[in-house]
């Protein structure tokens, strides 16, 4: 078919770029230790030493990148996630012992909801973007059921998980995670790439507690095909006046009594997990324009990062209601809903900054790039350069390079964990062609 031929030519064309690509890697590679070497003091016959042991390392790399890698390459370990699309494994190559995530995505789930390209844009970033603030991507194969994502592993846990167990951070605490998430999206938006979907959940913390930014396609985005149309509550968000003092009744006929900053925290805290792992997903972190499905840039990042940033301070994000349909309503009808809890006790600089994230796309900070948002007085104390050098606000506790305390506990015995297991590697779906890739070494490469 059309489509068939198509797909093998862009295969071919993946092929030969990728040739090029790491034909020319390698050779600045050298280039870069050779100048190192010439800067240092290195008699000539260990710098021939270093030059030869270069060498040796290139070439397990291409042969490790010759090798088609599969589940068979690794030992399966314990499950720390599971979204709407598969699951995330701890793993271990057994060729090197060392130890991965392993990100199994389901390919039929993803053709049908039409996620396919928005998986192929996270592997694509994953594997070309060398960023200290972005997970890295390791490895990538298929077989004929499933995508695997092989990662690094980062034993620290997620925001989210942080955030449930401390209920709100400090401000101090809160703005050197804020800070680090500047940097993360900042570094993606370099390679003009949007994420779209940034919430706790996608940021995780290594065992120093420091954080960088992931999942680009395990957690099903919003499916707002299931709501009724979005543009329409848009049209009518002039008409609204009469919207409740504390902003929490939904645009619908049944109001929602006033709860207390508390009450709202326990609540939020009750439903978080079911609403995470949900086939619809939360909307709570996602801008109005993306609802909308208006069109939209790099600004709806910096959107998702108010709403964080509200609830590292509030306990729960600015427009969380009863359902992922109610907090829509009231993110596309902001202006009446965004309010800040007396309890709560922000700094006139913390408001003024969320007020400044949360607002119509033209007036929002960023807008110009990351560096209108560093610039804000509420990061003031922040050292840009050092944040990745300091000691993180948070300091995970982590007992070996298995331990898993830091994320939730999941049953065995999902639907398709045996075919998980079993790893088959029969033919390929031509709509994905292009998903092989290999850089186990590559890291090793870069720091030589």
């Amino acid at each position: 078919t059309k489509q068939k031929v198509e797909a093998a030519k862009q295969c071919i064309e993946n092929h030969y770029k990728a040739q090029m690509r790491s034909l020319q890697e390698r050779k600045e590679r050298r280039w870069m230790l050779e100048k190192k070497l010439a800067d240092a003091d290195v008699s000539e016959e260990e710098q021939n030493n270093i030059l030869k042991d270069l060498e040796k390392k290139e070439t397990e790399y291409m042969r490790l990148r010759r090798h088609k890698m599969g589940v068979d390459d690794f030992e399966l370990l314990t499950i720390i996630g599971r979204g709407a699309f598969g699951e995330v494994r701890l793993c271990r190559e057994k060729a090197t012992s060392n130890v991965y995530a392993m990100k199994k995505l389901k390919k039929s789930e993803m053709l049908r909801r039409g996620q396919v390209e928005h998986v192929r844009a996270e592997r694509n970033l994953l594997a070309e973007v060398d960023s200290a603030y972005i997970v890295k991507l390791y490895c990538s194969f298929q077989d004929d059921e499933f995508l695997y994502l092989v990662m690094e592993y980062l034993p620290g846990g997620d925001m989210m998980t942080l955030l449930m167990r401390k209920d709100t951070l400090t401000e101090d605490e809160s703005s050197f995670y804020v800070a680090e998430t500047i940097l993360a999206i900042e570094s993606i938006h370099k390679h003009n790439y949007i994420h779209r979907d940034i919430k706790p959940d996608n940021l995780l913390l290594d065992r120093t507690g420091h954080l960088k930014l992931s999942d680009f396609g395990l957690c099903k985005p919003l499916d707002s095909s299931s709501f009724p149309n979005l543009t329409e509550l848009d049209n009518a968000a002039g008409n609204i006046t009469n919207t409740s003092a504390d902003g929490d009744k939904p645009l619908s006929s049944t109001a929602v009594p006033r709860r207390t900053q508390q009450e709202q925290l326990l609540h939020w805290q009750k439903n978080r997990r079911m609403l995470a792992y949900s086939t619809v997903g939360t909307p709570d972190y996602i801008a109005p324009e993306v609802l909308l499905k208006k069109g939209y840039g790099m600004e709806c990042d910096w959107w998702s990062l108010g709403a964080i940033m509200y609830e590292m301070l509030v306990g729960y994000p600015p427009f969380y209601s009863e359902d992922p349909m109610s907090t829509c309503r009231k993110i596309v009808n902001w202006r009446s809903h965004l309010k800040f809890p007396e309890e709560a006790r922000l700094s006139p600089e913390a408001k003024d900054l969320i007020n400044k994230l949360l607002c119509n796309v033209d007036q929002r900070l960023g807008m110009k790039g990351a560096h209108e948002i560093k610039a804000h007085p509420w990061f003031r104390s922040v050292e840009w350069e050092k944040l990745y050098q300091m000691e993180a606000a948070f300091i995970p506790e982590v007992i070996d390079e298995l331990d898993t305390q830091n994320f939730e506990n999941f049953e065995e015995g999902c639907a398709y964990n045996a075919n998980f297991i079993k790893g088959r590697s029969l033919e390929k779906d031509a709509f994905l062609q292009g998903h092989e890739f290999c850089g186990l070494y590559l890291q090793e490469l870069r720091n030589s």
